[in-house]
């Protein structure tokens, strides 16, 4: 498997890799089957179908709704659906429509209103029906996402291009995910100025970490009137343009998930990166009968569905493509890679030691490309825990580290002792998610 494709994690919005085979979130109004549906579109109700003419100002509301019938993190008072106006990260910069959600915490807003968490969520599909905002969370990121309500911070969270609106989802590619969350956040901060205030904290899990790092960077190029207080990224899937001879040369790539569940990520890249990057080509023409048959199903199903997909039908990434097919495309590995490694605020990135999806070499390759490159970085380690099992206990770390930002607090940077890891660790048992 190819370096990037190898880097595809398990997804942050599940509970479990296991999860993967766990009870759904509360459930949205059920749509029957289908037995194709192009880009993965549909599937979800007419809140999320753009106006006939998308307004060309980026980071404006287009409307929103009250969030009924889904299960909300225990210190939520209320959440809204939003649909508002980005450009695309794709090809030529035209205005789109994005879906998401804000989430408020209870209790009276602080003068100036909360400060913000911007969550970008991890890896849940290319369909539609698989936006956040539609499908709600599972019960890992409920708890999460509890911690920061609780310390009194508002959540933003977008769904990322093509999640629940028209079109493909530019799968793992961070200038269309930068561009959706900063425009959620442009979005949000207008349509309740008394209720969210311009202080941000951008925090992600997951394709989420990688998506926060993204954000990160593009934040003072695209959107300087945002006031960007720090990144905290966990389970990070993203790699960075790196200079020849760095400081810290980087760790081999490894990863331990096994071929069925990487198959499922394959799908995701094909069906949604590539389909965003080249639209009009058949991505399914040097697929086998059994990758044909994984391209449909993601079309319309969720990362579960899909990996249970993949495990009763014995697909892997050796047999959905025809011999002497490479999945390797040049303009997803470019849409991937984050052009530097250097950010303007501090990063805290949160690593599981035993994180057999995101791989804790390619973790350690990203914080060393930013520490290599000026950027201070707070890295911290857990022993015993997974890509699903650290989500929870780093906030632990993560919460204060934001709560440190907004007093002005300089946080310590762990750089000056950045040493390469040794080998995964094996998962500790009887702590909650940690498989």
């Amino acid at each position: 498997m190819t370096r990037s494709f190898r880097a595809l994690l398990c997804a942050s919005t599940l509970a479990s890799l296991t999860a993967c085979a766990a009870p759904h979130p509360a459930t949205p109004p059920a749509t029957p089957p289908v037995p194709d549906r192009p880009l993965g579109d549909g599937g979800v109700s007419p809140f999320y179908q753009p106006p006939a003419t998308v307004p060309a100002e980026a980071g404006r509301m287009i409307r929103t709704e009250t969030i009924q019938g889904l299960k909300l993190p225990d210190n939520a008072d209320h959440a809204e659906r939003i649909l508002y106006t980005s450009i695309s990260g794709v090809g030529k910069e035209e205005p789109v429509s994005v879906s998401g959600q804000i989430i408020f915490p209870k209790g009276t807003p602080p003068k100036g209103g909360w400060p913000v968490i911007a969550w970008e969520h991890g890896t849940t599909g290319i369909a539609d029906v698989c936006a956040p905002s539609w499908r709600g969370y599972f019960s890992r990121d409920r708890a999460f996402l509890d911690h920061w309500l609780s310390a009194g911070f508002a959540i933003v969270a977008s769904d990322y291009q093509g999640l629940g609106t028209p079109g493909p989802h530019p799968y793992l590619m961070y200038k269309p995910e930068a561009y959706s969350v900063l425009n959620a956040l442009r979005a949000a901060l207008k349509q309740y100025p008394d209720k969210l205030r311009n202080r941000i904290v951008l925090v992600g899990q997951s394709q989420g970490g990688g998506a926060a790092l993204g954000t990160g960077w593009m934040a003072p190029r695209y959107a300087p009137d945002l006031h960007i207080l720090g990144v905290v990224a966990t389970g990070v899937v993203t790699d960075f343009a790196v200079s020849a001879h760095p400081k810290h040369p980087p760790m081999p790539r490894s990863n331990t998930e096994s071929p069925h569940m990487a198959a499922g990520f394959e799908i995701l890249t094909d069906e949604g990166s590539k389909q965003s990057l080249h639209p009009g080509q058949d991505m399914d023409a040097g697929m086998t009968e059994k990758g044909h048959d994984l391209s449909r199903q993601a079309r319309q199903s969720c990362l579960g569905d899909l990996f249970r997909y993949t495990d009763s039908h014995d697909i892997t990434t050796a047999n959905m493509f025809t011999a002497g097919v490479s999945p390797e495309d040049p303009a997803y590995i470019q849409a991937f890679t984050i052009p530097n490694a250097h950010f303007s605020v501090p990063v805290f990135v949160g690593t599981g030691l035993a994180d057999g999806e995101a791989g804790i070499s390619q973790q350690y390759n990203a914080v060393a490309a930013m520490c290599d490159a000026g950027t201070h970085v707070t890295w911290a380690q857990y022993h015993g825990l997974t890509h699903n099992g650290a989500v929870n206990p780093s906030a632990n770390d993560s919460v204060p580290f934001a709560l440190g930002l907004l007093k002005g607090k300089a946080p310590k940077s762990t750089c000056s002792t950045l040493k390469p890891l040794g080998h995964e660790e094996e998962p500790t048992p009887g702590i909650k998610w940690n498989n």
